[in-house]
């Protein structure tokens, strides 16, 4: 097998999540399948927030091959098992989106029941524990290894940036080339291929396959091949953060919460990702709804009065993807490729998923077609799946106090999938078979057109579940009040207080006995410091 040369050209955790796990996935033994290179500026400067993520995080540490301890030790790494949302249906309300729901099958038969119920406890506490441990502060994990017995599902919290430099020095002690040097040219082959990039250092470094990871810039997807960005702010209008950190030797609250928070304000949301060293906010909002100063200055009343010394940062953003993320030899990966603001921690997720399905589909041969078929599907699917996701907390909302909050609310605000999906959802509870899709090149309505091959697919998206399914679905649309008035009209106002599954209450019984607080295993297990309450 001839090895093929791949060029990575940017860094940060995108560029270098795509290095390590190529390198890790394609690179087997004696067999070399990719050399593997990156290249980065050293002009460009890097923004460090604090990043959460999802479970599907294990998969990419155990294929790159990364100890757990070590990562968590690297990254400031904390443990996330929920996202805690805060006065998203109307202020003063809050309900908690786990990782980790019990009872199997039962558990669709427990979500029924509690639709019949009163609705008096949550609905997330009566098939999960996870929720109740967030707000007890516990650890998913106990100090000595051994199994708790309560099966809890997590992620983490981290430093984007550190997190990219432990990639960066795992990655080239195994074989990656690391350049340092600015792109200052992208060469095209007559056949529309990239051919080689030329940096101000006078370099000329040719590749087979080039992975685009220069942020919204897109520098060699957009600037050199002219793959148009698809604009999806339409159905969320936030574009702009403010971003702030508050370290723990300036206020620390006597504890480290195991949930990240998102707790929607006047014109936006703010997250709050508790870190070992720090706490990483971000004000997400409309900028046609509030300036920046304004901002700024409710960000700070949020937090109160122990902020007021410290800086805070702009980032700017706009909300959608690029139309092919594989366009002949260029595949986009992180910004380049899409964004959406990160409400349910996807930004770290779609280039973990990118480069899983770009080692999956690695070209042996010189004919990529097929594969960037494939590949732009199940990441189309993939990013509208998380539009979906995200627009349904906007539009289920009863918020009206602000214009912002109107505004989210209009009937233009809902895109079509979502809508028909709520619809659909109105006369029958979600369930496993509302997601499904499998399409391959060579069926029907797929067709060849253009340059080099080219398939063309012209269906349009589908959530086929793989991120989220009608679990995850069922922990917003309930914890949002869905179907409230539906169900009192079937079932009537006398209605039965909620069964909870007897492994949850069997868990919480469980879980202070045998897990510890989420601060003292950070602090015994990866070296976090003692802070002291001041």
């Amino acid at each position: 097998m001839q090895t093929k040369r791949v060029l990575i050209v940017g860094g940060g955790s995108a560029g270098w999540t795509t290095a390590a796990y190529l390198n890790a996935a394609l690179n087997i033994g004696d067999q070399k399948v990719a050399e593997i290179s990156l290249i980065e500026s050293p002009d460009v400067p890097r923004i460090g927030v604090g990043e959460a993520t999802i479970p599907n995080i294990h998969h990419t540490l155990s294929v790159i091959g990364i100890n757990e301890l070590d990562f968590m030790k690297a990254v400031d790494g904390t443990f996330k098992q929920s996202i805690r949302y805060v006065n998203w249906l109307e202020k003063r309300k809050f309900y908690h989106h786990p990782f980790c729901r019990y009872g199997s099958g039962a558990n669709d038969i427990v979500s029924r029941k509690w639709l019949m119920s009163n609705r008096s406890v949550p609905f997330i506490n009566s098939v999960s524990v996870q929720g109740i441990i967030c707000e007890m502060g516990l650890s998913p994990k106990m100090l000595d290894h051994q199994d708790s017995g309560i099966p809890l599902t997590y992620a983490y919290h981290m430093d984007a940036l550190k997190f990219a430099d432990y990639l960066r020095d795992h990655s080239t002690v195994r074989g990656v080339s690391h350049y340092q040097d600015h792109v200052t040219d992208v060469e095209v082959a007559l056949n529309g291929d990239i051919k080689a990039i030329h940096t101000k250092g006078g370099k000329r470094l040719e590749a087979d396959l080039f992975i685009d990871c220069t942020g919204f810039a897109s520098v060699l997807s957009e600037k050199k091949l002219g793959v148009k960005w698809i604009d999806c702010s339409q159905w969320l209008i936030c574009d702009r953060a403010i971003t702030m950190n508050v370290p723990y030797e300036h206020h620390y609250s006597g504890s480290v919460r195991p949930y990240t928070m998102a707790s929607a304000v006047s014109n936006g949301w703010i997250w709050d990702i508790p870190l070992q060293t720090r706490r990483s906010l971000g004000y997400v909002h409309s900028s046609a709804h509030i300036s920046a100063d304004d901002a700024e200055k409710e960000l700070r009343a949020f937090e109160g009065i122990h902020c007021d010394t410290l800086s805070t940062s702009i980032v700017n953003f706009k909300v959608g993807r690029r139309e092919h993320q594989w366009h002949r030899n260029c595949v986009t990966i992180g910004l380049s490729g899409g964004f959406i603001e990160p409400l349910e921690s996807t930004g770290l997720y779609l280039a973990q998923v990118a480069s899983t399905l770009l080692a999956e589909h690695f070209p042996t041969g010189d004919d990529m077609a097929p594969f960037a078929f494939r590949f732009n599907r199940l990441m189309t699917n993939r990013f509208y799946e998380i539009l979906d996701f995200i627009n349904m907390h906007y539009c289920l909302t009863r918020r009206e106090d602000t214009e912002f909050w109107r505004e989210i609310r209009r009937p233009e605000r809902l895109n079509d999938r979502l809508r028909a999906k709520l619809e659909y959802w109105r006369i029958k509870p979600p369930s496993v078979s509302d997601f499904t899709d499998q399409y391959f090149p060579g069926q029907i309505e797929t067709s060849l057109s253009g340059a080099g091959n080219q398939f063309t697919d012209y269906r349009p998206p589908i959530d086929s579940g793989a991120l989220w399914n009608h679990h995850s679905y069922e922990n917003i649309l309930y914890g949002m009040d869905f179907l409230r008035d539906e169900c009192r009209q079937w079932y009537g106002e006398n209605r039965p207080r909620p069964s909870i599954l007897k492994e949850v209450l069997d868990a919480i019984n469980m879980a202070p006995g045998k897990l510890p607080p989420h601060d003292i295993w950070l602090k015994h297990m990866a070296g976090m410091q003692d802070y002291r309450v001041k």
